[in-house]
Formats: C-alpha cells, sequence, structure tokens
C-alpha cells in the first residue's frame, strides 16, 4: 500500500506529506461553504453581473480577499456586459486627446505665420493670480495674440485662438504642451474649424516649446505688473507690453530688429504668408 501511495503521489506530482494531510481532513465539511452559498445568493440576485465589489457592498461583513477566493473557486465569473459600439465611438470624440510632436524643437522657421507656440502663464496679482495665454510666431518671435483671465476656464484659450489674425490660420501649425486646455475637445475642434494643425511636446517637456517660455520670462522681467492697482491696469500693461515687445524690443537672434521688423524682412526674402 505505502508503495501504491508513493506511485499515485509521483503521478500526481504531490507530495506523501500534502497527501496525508488532505487525507487527514478529508472528511471535514468545507468551513467557507456557508460563506459561499451567502455569496451565490448575492452574485444570483445580480443575474450575474455583480463582480465582488458589488457582492462587497452587500456583504459589508465579510472579507473582500475571501470574496475574491470564493468567487474564483466556485467559479462564479461575472457576465462582462457587450459594448456598445456607437457609445464607445462617442466616448472616443469627447475625451481628451494627445497629439504627437510634429514642431520637433525645429524654432529656426523662416516663414512667417505658418508655426506657431502657445502657452499659458501666471501673473501674481494682488496676493491670487492673473492668466496669460499668449500665441507666438516662431518665424518672427511676435506675439500674435493674448488673452488674460483670473482664472483658468477654457475662454482664456479659446479667446486667444479667437484673437488670431484670420490669415494666420489656415494650414499652421499650433504647438502647445499636454495641459488640460489643449486636449480638451472644445479646443481640439476649434483650432480644427481654423483649418490649423495641432503639435503637442512631450510630457514634462518644457524645452520642447522654449520660444514661449522664453518670452514668458523677459514678460516677468520688465513688466512692471506689482503696482497695478486694478486687473484693468494690469490689462493696459500687458497690451503695452505686448506693443513694446514686438515693435521695439530688438532681439539679437532676429538680426538686431523687433519681431514685426523681421517678419517684413522674411517676407520680403520670399515667405509666402502676409
Amino acid at each position: 500500500m505505502k508503495n501504491d501511495v508513493a506511485v499515485l503521489c509521483e503521478l500526481a506530482d504531490v507530495s506523501r506529506s500534502g497527501y496525508y494531510r488532505w487525507l487527514l481532513h478529508a472528511d471535514e465539511p468545507d468551513r467557507d461553504y456557508a460563506d459561499y452559498l451567502k455569496i451565490k445568493t448575492v452574485f444570483d440576485r445580480g443575474k450575474g453581473v455583480y463582480g465582488w465589489r458589488s457582492v462587497k457592498m452587500r456583504l459589508p461583513e465579510m472579507n473582500h480577499k475571501k470574496i475574491q477566493r470564493l468567487m474564483r473557486t466556485y467559479g462564479l465569473v461575472t457576465r462582462v456586459r457587450r459594448r456598445n459600439p456607437y457609445k464607445a465611438v462617442m466616448k472616443k470624440r469627447l475625451e481628451h486627446r494627445i497629439f504627437p510632436n510634429k514642431l520637433q524643437r525645429a524654432f529656426r522657421q523662416t516663414t512667417p505665420r505658418t508655426v506657431f507656440c502657445t502657452d499659458i502663464t501666471y501673473i501674481p496679482f494682488q496676493g491670487q493670480f492673473v492668466y496669460l495665454s499668449v500665441i507666438k510666431d516662431i518665424a518672427s518671435s511676435e506675439v500674435v495674440a493674448w488673452n488674460a483671465t483670473p482664472g483658468l476656464e477654457m475662454e482664456l484659450v479659446v479667446d486667444t485662438i479667437r484673437h488670431l489674425p484670420p490669415d494666420a490660420c489656415a494650414n499652421a501649425m499650433i504647438h502647445s504642451d499636454q495641459g488640460f486646455h489643449y486636449t480638451h475637445p472644445g479646443y481640439i475642434e476649434l483650432v480644427r474649424d481654423r483649418k490649423m494643425v495641432q503639435s503637442m511636446s512631450g510630457k514634462g517637456s518644457c524645452i520642447d516649446n522654449a520660444p514661449i517660455e522664453s518670452f514668458f520670462g523677459h514678460l516677468k522681467d520688465e513688466l512692471d505688473y506689482r503696482s497695478c492697482a486694478s486687473f484693468e491696469e494690469l490689462l493696459l500693461r500687458i497690451a503695452e507690453y505686448v506693443r513694446y515687445y514686438n515693435c521695439e524690443r530688438k532681439q539679437w537672434t532676429r538680426q538686431k530688429m523687433t519681431p514685426v521688423e523681421y517678419k517684413e524682412y522674411l517676407l520680403a526674402k520670399g515667405g509666402l504668408r502676409v
């Protein structure tokens, strides 16, 4: 008999001690069976669609790990509802989307109004923040549109796009980070309606949008925003700084020209945009 057990254990790939331990308790009732019946009752009441979380909510006194183990042991498999293809398409259409980096740090553009970069920065103001959204022409370094608001609602970037000159849109690229505003379905649709192409920086890679970061750095260094007594005064100072930046502030890397002068210079050399 002992040899027969050894052969059987070897065939079953179990240890002899394990076999004898099972044999010792073989006639004992399943201590978890009563709990299984409780779970089965709840599972059947849910018509097979209850997972372990739904069962746990209806059996709060039972440990969730035990529920998971018994459902696996007794084959209580949740029936997965068939996916509605129409809802799936609509959900995909309405969710936030990320676009590839088409710009790839190609900051040496030579045709104005073909590649833009955009971002949002904050300006400390009376113990709070004012948020500034800017769109900049990468070729000329000209700020072509901006908007400032006390909050971060979608209108901040939507109105900035709407301030773009009409001739600056069709087939142009607009590059941004992967922030909430730029992946929002409303923003994506507006960019598409303007026949523009979206490009996005890699996640956490601010150098991919270096031109706009450079502008924000100069603005915060040179704009006297701390002495503004009202939001309206701050808007006037931002508008004046943008005019100064575009029309008076010469840039070493733009052949010592202002952005507007450099734009005209590039156009004279054969740029296609006006």
